[in-house]
């Protein structure tokens, strides 16, 4: 194979290995980050005492209840009430230990619809959540707290239309999680190993490599500025930022070391190559003085008569 050839083939496969570096780890992250039931609930869990959550969680909840309460003309004076007990209650450990068994139900509920397919939609009981408020603002000693109705209510997370185009996404990149960052990693190896000049072929993947980690956090602003901007009316943007950060902080903590490690790597490859090729060369001769110093006179020969 010429070396012209060589060259050419080391930089498509390459080019083809950087290109799947932010995609695999997008995939990557979605098959074993929040597919992953215990790694969701851990990741979810701080935010239980994040102020913003809390105070979603207090509106919705407080404002559920008060549907139910039947409070007759006193039900705007009771409203303060209640929402004051349940952003309270929202500060307790039952509260965290409540969030975690939600976060935990909820996965699994949706888990288990992408994988079987039933086609029924997910949907989550808050009778549990209901039961241990109700307990809270009866400590409390709130007016008409005995009459709140503890009703297994069932909220549904994800409708059955929105279940089948997820299903068929999930499929995908529960095979692409592993085979996308197989692929790249090999493609890489086989660039390098056909290239004319291995060290530009090692620098090249990986700045290829660093600029992979930009795009893919990149990515990540950009989807969380459009996820915000696209929210009800009734949801709390600073609540929805903080959940948007916390699920994708293991891709921006990858998307971060993508770059250092691609940067470190190409820095150090120069480097080494400048300091080899300074090590090589021959010494400097050694500076010539200004006036050359003049041949000594031949010796005069003595002739006899």
């Amino acid at each position: 194979m010429s070396r012209r050839l060589r060259t050419a083939a080391s930089a498509v496969l390459i080019a083809l290995s950087c290109l799947l570096v932010p995609f695999g780890a997008l995939a990557a992250w979605v098959a074993y980050g929040l597919a992953d039931t215990g790694r969701y609930v851990t990741t979810m869990g701080p935010l239980a005492s994040d102020p913003a959550v809390q105070g979603q969680i207090a509106d919705t909840v407080g404002s559920g209840i008060l549907r139910h309460v039947d409070a007759g003309p006193a039900r705007g004076a009771l409203g303060p009430f209640v929402h004051d007990a349940v952003r309270s209650f929202t500060r307790t450990d039952a509260f965290r230990t409540t969030w975690d068994t939600a976060n935990r139900a909820a996965h699994d509920a949706v888990l288990r619809s992408l994988r079987e397919g039933d086609g029924q939609p997910v949907t989550i009981d808050l009778g549990p959540v209901t039961a241990g408020l109700k307990e809270q603002l009866a400590a409390d000693n709130v007016p008409f707290a005995h009459r709140i109705p503890v009703r297994h209510t069932e909220v549904a997370l994800l409708p059955p239309g929105e279940l089948a185009r997820l299903r068929k996404g999930y499929d995908v990149l529960e095979v692409a999680g592993f085979w996308l960052p197989v692929s790249s990693l090999v493609l890489a190896a086989a660039g390098i190993a056909v290239a004319a000049c291995r060290r530009r072929a090692v620098t090249a993947t990986a700045l290829g490599t660093a600029l992979g980690g930009a795009l893919l956090g990149l990515a990540v602003a950009v989807g969380r500025r459009l996820t915000l901007g696209d929210l009800p009316a009734e949801v709390s943007e600073p609540a929805a930022g903080a959940v948007y950060d916390a699920l994708t902080a293991t891709l921006r903590t990858t998307a971060w070391l993508l770059l250092a490690a691609g940067l470190a790597v190409a820095l150090t490859v120069t480097l080494a190559t400048r300091l080899r090729a300074r090590r090589g060369r021959p010494p400097l001769p050694a500076p010539e003085s200004a006036a050359p110093a003049p041949d000594p006179a031949p010796p005069r020969s003595r002739a006899r008569a």
